[in-house]
């Protein structure tokens, strides 16, 4: 007796026995409940994730004489010659190897011939995308208006290679990947019925190796069970595939993440004895790395069917910033992983680089200047009259710098009122052009009945009735009383908070680029390199 893969034993034969395309499956099955079947499907996807296999099922069920569910009953005459492959009205044909003209017209003059034993003549063309120019010509008009009695179903790996003239006239849905979750469980399902033994690590490893695609996964794991002698085991499976298991990606990602240098050089030695492929190694690192950077914005994203304990453990040992430092630093060393010597020293390298550039405790270092520059100096601005030198108060200077991170409060000795106004701007959260004409006010008076304001002259044109009226509003919600708002119009002597809040940024972006200026390493850089800093490159934090 010929045996008979996994892949084309385990086809599903119905719409419930469809992996990870329930919108397909779904939309479909509403089409026969409400009997609204297009002419023409077309179904794309990458290579083993089930468009030839829902075109069959789709067929079956548009001629079943006994749905069930809208389901192909499997029992019916039309059902069982299809699954044995003698059905008369089902035309398969592959696109590959029938891609002339003549093909497709010899194919299509029996379109108009009534069918034999179902209710229609169904055309299943796999891979369209192979067919010439002048064959989508002859198929696109009996496409676009076919006998009522056809039907056709086009499959292909490579929408883009189709004319939008035939893309038009066909339902299209798209096939997803499928995921290694997925792939994971139907070949738990498959081995239980098959009785055979098999290791969660192998499956794991066999699911990712599928890279998305069902039967690709199923091919892989027939390989597996030969090799093992009946058995699927983590250690065959490493074997055959050539590939690392998951735990030395865990030892190396832990080694990173304590800076251990030797261990990783020692693990490194220990997966090339396994002759792998180094490229797929660091791939591997890549897709935990991405993995640990969701886990550590959204917790609730970890993958609970794969690795979830270590991914987890890895996330608590690495800063979301080394994360993506490690990223970046693997998709370049994948780029130019074929360009080293060897791919292990290139790899090697690879890892080196990830402890070599990793930030060593002095991220807050340069901003710490910046913060407390400003406040030193600006206390000394405003007393011009006071003969006494600048003194620096430590007191002062660290409470200014605490101010200085509040973007409303980034002043220091003003007049009293204009502090007391800048305050209430805030408060009130206003926005827009009612937001300026607040910040160009100096504050005269202020009770629960009038508020006087006063508008700088150079800023007239901000005065309007419109946002007057939001401005008082804002007034009378902050007061909680129906005080009027009552704006004049002159120069201003004293500064209005817009004058503050600029001399603060100023003095802000100055301290920032002081600190730069000043910083040892940047220093070093400009004598030893050349270096120069790009005007308009520093910004404070």
């Amino acid at each position: 007796m010929n045996y008979q893969v996994l892949a084309r034993k385990w086809r599903p034969h119905n719409f419930t026995e469809v992996v990870g395309q329930e919108h397909v499956v779904k939309s479909l099955m509403n089409a026969l409940q409400h009997d609204r079947l297009h002419h023409a499907y077309l179904f794309t996807g990458t290579r083993g994730v089930g468009k030839t296999t829902i075109a069959r099922i789709l067929a079956k069920a548009i001629n079943c004489e006994n749905l069930q569910d809208f389901n192909p009953c499997g029992e019916c005459s039309v059902c069982r010659d299809l699954d044995e492959g003698r059905f008369l009205d089902l035309i398969e044909v592959d696109a590959a190897s029938r891609t002339k003209v003549e093909d497709t017209r010899d194919l299509l003059d029996n379109a108009q011939y009534a069918p034999n034993q179902g209710r229609y003549k169904v055309y299943l063309i796999d891979e369209v995308h192979m067919l010439s120019g002048h064959s989508f010509n002859a198929l696109l008009k009996t496409l676009e208006e076919p006998p009522p009695h056809v039907k056709f179903l086009l499959a292909t790996t490579d929408p883009h290679k189709i004319p939008v003239t035939v893309l038009s006239r066909c339902l299209q849905f798209n096939l997803k990947r499928l995921l290694p979750g997925q792939i994971f469980t139907q070949m738990e399902f498959i081995l239980q019925q098959e009785h055979i033994e098999a290791e969660p690590a192998a499956l794991k490893l066999l699911s990712r190796a599928a890279d998305g695609s069902m039967r690709d996964g199923l091919s892989l794991l027939d390989q597996a069970i030969v090799y093992g002698n009946g058995k699927v085991g983590t250690e065959d499976v490493n074997a055959m595939l050539g590939t690392v298991a998951q735990q030395p990606v865990d030892d190396i990602l832990t080694a990173l993440a304590e800076g251990d240098a030797k261990a990783i050089l020692d693990k490194i030695n220990e997966v090339s004895n396994l002759t792998p492929d180094f490229s797929d190694v660091l791939q591997q690192i890549l897709q935990v790395l991405h993995r640990i950077a969701l886990v550590q914005q959204i917790p609730t994203a970890i993958d609970h069917d794969f690795d979830a304990d270590m991914i987890a453990a890895l996330a608590g040992k690495l800063t979301p910033e080394d994360v993506q430092l490690y990223y970046q630093i693997g998709l370049v060393g994948q780029r130019d992983l074929d360009l080293a010597p060897d791919p292990r020293s290139g790899f090697e390298m690879v890892m080196l680089r990830m402890l070599t550039f990793r930030p060593a405790g002095i991220v807050s270092a340069p901003a710490k200047p910046a913060q407390v520059r400003q406040p030193v100096n600006k206390p000394q601005t405003q007393p011009v009259h006071n003969q006494a030198p600048p003194v620096y108060n430590p007191a002062a200077a660290e409470q200014n710098s605490i101010a200085a991170e509040k973007t409303v409060q980034e002043i220091a000795v003003v007049q009293k009122h204009d502090s007391t106004w800048m305050e209430i701007v805030a408060a009130m959260k206003i926005s827009g052009l009612t937001r300026e004409l607040a910040h160009n006010c100096v504050l005269e008076n202020i009770d629960d009945s009038v508020c006087t304001l006063i508008l700088d002259s150079g800023h007239k044109q901000l005065r309007s009735s419109r946002t007057e009226e939001n401005l008082q509003k804002a007034l009378q919600a902050y007061r909680k009383a129906p005080l009027k708002l009552v704006i004049t119009t002159e120069k201003v002597t004293v500064a209005t908070p817009a004058v503050q809040l600029t001399k603060a940024r100023e003095d802000k972006q100055q301290a920032a680029v002081d600190a730069i200026n000043s910083d040892e390493n940047v220093q070093a850089l400009k004598d030893h390199l050349g270096a120069r800093v790009m005007p308009g490159t520093i910004e404070p934090t």
